[in-house]
Formats: structure tokens, sequence, C-alpha cells
């Protein structure tokens, strides 16, 4: 609900709202954000939590108005602030206007509320209908010259998200140039903040890092032509004493996939200033008269109940307003993915067989991965093309195609359609097609230049190209991969450089549209060397999205747990691999690798022509439970629980009445005192079952231990152990505690670990990188009253 009483302007969703008032000379100042204050219907207690402006300030302070010497906006909270007018804070906006300078003052003008968002021309942005979501547009105008600036707010009620961005508009008769035009800015009161941004680089994305507010500027930046994996678009704000479970959170993120900024500045007054929007690297943007600029819809949220309740909301808009509407809800396939075990060596004889064993182990889809089309044997030829290898597919892959969905499997395919190879027939014929420096030798990435999708011929060849792949195959679901950053940026097909990395992303925006439109039900995964394009922008158009190329789970509790501050496990692809790890070459149980990607859309990218009898009977059983528990696994609450130990991990996924929590070791202790797993959430009055899934532990993992179990002395590498590891495996220990919601809330003691000696079956043998699944379900009335 927006409502507006006397300058001051309200934004209440069902449990936050949102603040701010015009002040005397006409900005718009920000009062509050946080919990709702009172009822919606209501006027809150304005003068009590207003900012208060009762002492003249000496020194250095510069007055916004000779007639008022306590007004100055470098000690004001702001919603927008320019530059020239005495506010000497990082400005959201850099415009040389068309008198040649760069001071702006914009005031206000008249504002309107409708309902439902306001609809871009251009970019992404989040949905919802005139019962979902309200917007507010504030116009605002320069002083002097003929500029509009249009702040716009649309408040998501139910999922306690508010959405920001920036029109800007010329309407006099002179150019004016963006050097910086960000979609949102922000002003708080600190209250001891910590930064929480989700930084690495390929194989290591999204790993959490705090760090408290000090005064200065931190600036959370891609400039790698896409939202990137060295920072995440999407940071935290953390009051003093937050943790994940209770205190006062503030998240922010973009709805965009190209060069990105975040800043956070800690005033010398302790004021906070927040913005988000497109990067100003080597961005120049000419608005002629009668122009205007959008920027991307920025999206924020705040939660009193910690970092949990934080993510609660981000992943309730991410899947209710992100999120393609045909995918809103619906369960991921279980994938099978050919990159890992097979690389580029393959031909369809191989991947039918593979497509065999799959289907056997109750796998849904089969992904063709890269090395499909003609002269794909390695990274260095091939990508521009889409003609089907005569070698691996002799009929093509149509009838492939079809022999895949003949075993009961749907088909996937992998392009890669921002890329060119210069060994490849598309760049013999237009090598004008790829982005080059004039000049200048072009630089590589993976052997590979990029597509200058700035060039409306160039997105007219990749939507024909893949368009009439994905018809002749059938395909149901797309990989769409782009391995590497933009170096050299120019294009021919723009009036000036400056518009580059924008209108590369306006182009991808365009592309996707025209292929996946008009073909509603096929299931795009976007990819960017792993997780290298993980953002609200792609989440638009793609359900769901690879998180890294790095498949250890050891990694990937570090990677999905950052993600999923910002992200719902539905969004994340996470597949099982072989081990050793080919990004890490560490070992881990086949059971961890598969406990961390369940959470998540789970896929397996493993050779299965060598899976031991008992291996494929573990892989079948993880699936089954998969498929029993994938509402919960994909859209249950997600839920980071507190783990006293530091190389424990505790995730939980809570559906409506059910839930599984996965309890996940790094390296083992030594005589480790009890674990307990906590379960919060679950009805305090209700008896439930908490059970461990069973899952194997192998004769192999014992190494020379199990000879001093046996009655005669084998060779732990010998035959007949190789032989018995092969058809044989313990079962791990499987626990059963019956209680009610509130037992589960103040914990369950666990059985003990191994501690060093003597074994049965009450002991839980997780070793390093050990972990185990619990399920929590109701019991039935008749079983509590006995």
């Amino acid at each position: 609900m927006i409502t507006v009483n006397d300058g001051v302007f309200r934004l209440a969703s069902a449990n936050t709202e949102y603040i701010f008032r015009l002040t005397k000379f006409g900005q718009p100042e920000h009062i509050y954000y946080g919990a709702l204050l009172a009822p919606p219907d209501s006027v809150p207690d304005i003068e009590a939590i207003a900012p208060k402006c009762t002492a003249q300030q000496g020194g250095s302070i510069v007055a916004y108005n000779r007639d008022d010497p306590l007004y100055c906006l470098d000690t004001m909270c702001l919603e927008w602030s320019g530059i020239g007018k005495g506010d000497y804070r990082y400005s959201p906006s850099e415009i040389k206007m068309p008198d040649g300078g760069f001071v702006t003052d914009f005031v206000y003008e008249s504002h309107s509320i409708t309902r439902g968002p306001v609809p871009l021309k251009e970019l992404p942005a989040a949905r919802g209908t005139e019962s979902e979501c309200m917007s507010l547009e504030l116009r605002l105008r320069d002083k002097v010259c003929d500029a509009a600036l249009i702040l716009i707010y649309t408040v998501f009620e139910t999922t306690d998200v508010i959405t920001r961005r920036v029109v800007l508009k010329n309407s006099g008769s002179r150019p004016l140039v963006i050097r910086r035009l960000l979609s949102m800015s922000l002003d708080m009161v600190n209250r001891g903040c910590t930064l929480i941004t989700f930084d690495g680089d390929w194989a290591k994305e999204a790993h959490r890092h705090e760090r408290p507010l000090q005064y200065g500027i931190f600036v959370n930046e891609s400039r790698t032509g896409a939202s990137g994996n060295k920072h995440n678009p999407g940071f935290l704000l953390c009051e003093d004493g937050a943790n994940e479970n209770s205190g006062r959170v503030y998240g922010f993120n973009l709805i965009y996939s190209g060069n990105h900024l975040g800043f956070v500045e800690l005033s010398s007054r302790d004021l906070v200033r927040v913005g988000i929007g497109i990067s100003p690297h080597c961005f120049e943007w000419t608005l002629n008269a009668g122009e205007c600029f959008e920027t991307p819809e920025a999206a924020m949220t705040f939660s009193e109940t910690g970092l949990n309740g934080l993510s609660r909301n981000f992943h309730g808009f991410v899947n209710s307003h992100i999120i393609p509407e045909t995918w809103q809800g619906k369960e991921r396939p279980v994938l099978y993915n050919s990159w890992e075990p097979c690389f580029f060596k393959f031909n369809q004889r191989k991947l039918l067989r593979l497509a065999r064993r799959a289907k056997n182990l109750g796998l849904e889809l089969f992904v063709l991965d890269d090395g499909w089309f003609e002269g794909r044997d390695n990274d260095k030829a091939g990508l521009g093309d889409y003609e089907p290898s005569r070698r691996k597919f002799p009929r093509g892959l149509k009838p492939f195609a079809r022999k895949v969905r003949k075993l009961g499997l749907d088909f996937g395919i992998w392009v890669e359609p921002e890329m060119v190879n210069e060994d490849s027939n598309l760049y013999r014929s237009h090598p004008e097609y790829a982005v080059r420096q004039d000049g200048r030798e072009p630089s590589m990435g993976r052997n590979q230049l990029v597509l200058d999708l700035c060039n409306p011929a160039v997105r007219d060849y990749i939507v024909t190209s893949v368009g009439t792949i994905l018809d002749e195959t059938g395909a149901a679901y797309v990989k769409w991969d782009m391995n590497r950053h933009i170096s050299e940026f120019q294009s021919g097909h723009i009036a000036a450089q400056g518009e580059f990395f924008h209108r590369y992303i306006l182009g991808l925006y365009d592309i996707l549209r025209r292929i996946f439109a008009p073909r509603p039900r096929i299931l795009l995964e976007s990819c960017s060397s792993g997780g290298n394009r993980f953002d609200l922008g792609m989440l638009c158009f793609s359900p769901q999205i690879w998180v890294s190329d790095n498949t250890d789970p050891a990694v990937r509790l570090n990677i999905q747990g950052g993600l999923s501050c910002l992200y719902p496990q539905s969004t994340m692809g996470a597949h099982v691999s072989d081990a050793p790890h080919q990004q890490t070459l560490r070992d881990t149980p086949l059971s961890t690798r598969y406990n961390v990607a369940c959470f998540g859309c789970l896929g397996y990218e493993m050779d299965l022509r060598y899976l031991t009898p008992v291996e494929k009977r573990e892989v079948k059983d993880q699936i089954a439970f998969y498929k029993a528990h994938r509402k919960t696994l994909q859209y249950g609450i997600f839920q980071r629980l507190a783990a006293p130990k530091t190389n424990k991990t505790i995730w939980l996924c809570r559906g409506t009445e059910n839930a599984v929590a996965g309890f996940f070791q790094s390296t083992a202790g030594v005589c480790e005192g009890p674990d307990v797993l906590c379960i919060p959430g679950m009805d305090p009055g209700t008896h439930y079952r908490v059970s461990t899934r069973p899952q194997k532990l192998y004769i192999k993992r014992f190494g020379g231990l199990v000879k001093h179990i046996l009655p005669v002395s084998l060779d732990p590498g010998g035959l007949i152990l190789q032989t018995a590891n092969r058809h044989y495996a313990l079962t791990g220990c499987v626990e059963t505690y019956d209680c009610r919601g509130s037992a589960l809330q103040a914990g369950i003691m666990l059985n003990n670990q191994f501690m060093g000696s003597y074994y049965n079956d009450k002991t839980r043998l997780l070793g390093d990188y050990g972990s185990n699944l619990y399920t929590v379900t109701p019991l039935p009335a008749i079983q509590t009253a006995q």
C-alpha cells in the first residue's frame, strides 16, 4: 500500500514500511525503513522518528539556501542527491548538463500512484499484477535545465520487497551526457552496520565476506561485461547484533546482467549511503532532446528476523515475481549432463549408452553439452556454427534427440551463442561480427572472441540459428553458456563507445526474448563459466542458473550457501560428479556429493559406465528420494542453521508439513563432543518423526583398518576386497526419533561420531567431508496417541 499525507510518502508491505517526506525546499528526505510501525490504514509517528536539524554547524558546512543556515544536504538523509549543492557524499548521478556543467538540483514537481508495476521498454523487470503490487512515480525537475528525474518505487506487498529505479528525461533542446546514473540511493543512520558481499572467481563464486563499516566508501563492482563471478550484484547490511535468525538486516540487488556498481558509504557524520546500479566504468550516454534513459530495477528488502528472514523475502520475490511465469512453482527435472564424463570425445553410440544408463537410474532429462557441432573436437574451433557434426551424428541431431525421447528422457542441448572461434565458418564469412578494437590485436579468452550484440545482424543470426536447432530437436531444455569476459569493446553500430557495455546487455535481452518468448515451455539454464552471470536479470529469462563449474561439495557448501542469502534453491543448478573432483582433486563421498547437490536443481555429471553395482543402487536411491522430496527441496523455506562447531554446516528446507535437513562436516575432529541438530519452525505441539536417510559406507574408505575386523589378513587393495567393494557396502548409522516440534526446536542430540576405536551400527561414521540428510515428517494421530 502506498499513501501520501501532507508531503509524507508511506510505502507499506505486509511486514515492512518505507517512509520519506518532502522538505520545504523540495528534496525527498528519507525518514524510515524497517518493520511496520503502525497498521497500513493509520498514520505513523513521523515527527518522533524523523531526523532532526536543530543546530547550526560550523566549519566547512555549505548551506543549501542562504535563508536557512541549518539546512545542509551533506547532513541529511536523502532519497536522491546530485552534485554541486553542498552534499559531498558519493552521488548516484554524474550528468553533464546542457549548460556544460555538472551541477544538478532536482526538486519535487509532482507524483502519481498506480496499481501494478510501471513497465520498462527494454530491460527486464519484476512482474506483478494490480492486486500484488503498487507503484509510486515521484517526478523531480532540475531548477535550471529542462530535465526531469523520475524516481519509481514499486511495493511487492506479500514478499516485503520494494523495487526502485530512475528515468531521466531530457525535455530541453540540447543534449545532456550521462556519466553515472544509478538505480537508487538511500541514506540511513548508522547503527553499527556490517556489510556482507558475495565474492570470488571462477570455481569459487559467491563466497560470503563480512566487513564492519568504516569511514569512507566501499564499492562492490563488476567491470567484466557481465554481472560477474568476482562480485555478485547483491549485498546486505546488518545492524549490530544481527545473525541468521534475529536482528535487523537490509538487502539490495539489481535486475541487471551487465557491469554493475553497488556502494556503501559511511560519512563523517555517521550516515550510511547505499546505492546500486549500472557501473560507470567506461560508461557515457548522450541523451538527446526528447529522449529518456531508464536504469535497471533495484530490489531491496528488510527483515528484523535476521539473515534467514531476509533470504525468505528475496526467495519469495524471485519465485513469484522474477522467474518466467510458465516456470513459477514448477518442479525442475533431474538431469544428466554429458560434459564432465565426455568433454569433446563422444559419438552418438556413446551418448545413447549413457542415456540408457541415465534412464535406468531414474533421471528425466539428457543434456548434450559442448562438442556437438562441426569442427568442435576442442575449444579452438567451431563456435558460432550450428551445423551438427556428421562424424558424431551421421544423420543429424533430430534423429538423435528422437532416440533419446524414445528412451523416456527429455532432450536438452548446450549452446554458446554470444561467442565465436576464429576457426569457424561464421568468422570466415563475417569477421566483422566479432568485437575487435581497430588497429589492435584482439585478446583471447578460452580461444574465442565475443560477438557484437550491438549489431542487429548478429542478433538476427543468433535468433535464427538457435531457434532452428531448438525446433528441429524438440529441445525441452537449453544450457546457455558464455565462457569469457569482455575485454576490448568497440562496435560500429552504436553512436558512442561509452554505450557499448549497456547496449551489449540490451542486445542479449532482445535475443533471449525473441528466442524464448515463443517457446515458453523450454527450460533455460543460464551459465557463464559457472556462476559468472548469476543475477536477477538472467533469472527473468532463465528459471535456473548453473552455480559453478566446481562440483566439489566442500566448496559448493560455500558457493550455494552464499547465493542462498539472495536467491532461492529453485534457481541453483547443482550436479553430482565423479571424485576426485576435476577442479580440486579432492575425493569426497558419493553421499555428500548428492547431499549438497539436492539443495538445488539436481543433476548428475559423472561417467555412468564406471559405476559399480552398489554405486548404481545408491544413485538410484538418491534420485528416488529427491523426487519424493523435490517440492520441499526446491521450494521449501530454506534456512542456514546455527552450527556451534566451525567444521559443521547445517541447512534446512521446510515444506508445508515436512522438512529435510542436511548436516555437513568438513574435516573430522578427534574424539568430538556431541552434535546437536536443531530444527526450527515446526509446529510445537505436533509429533514428528526424524529419520536419517540411509546411505552407503564403502569398504574402500576404511583402507587398512579392515584387517582389524576380519578373521584373516587381506590386502586392502587386493582383488578380494576390490570385488567386495563393487557389490557390497555397509549402511551408515540410521537414527529415528519421535518427538514434538518443541523438542526439534530445542535440538536433538545425535549419536556419537567415531572416536578412534570400536564400531557398531549406532556410531556415526562421517570422517572428512561426511554428511547426512534427515527427514522430518508428521506422525499420524493414531501413532501419536500410542
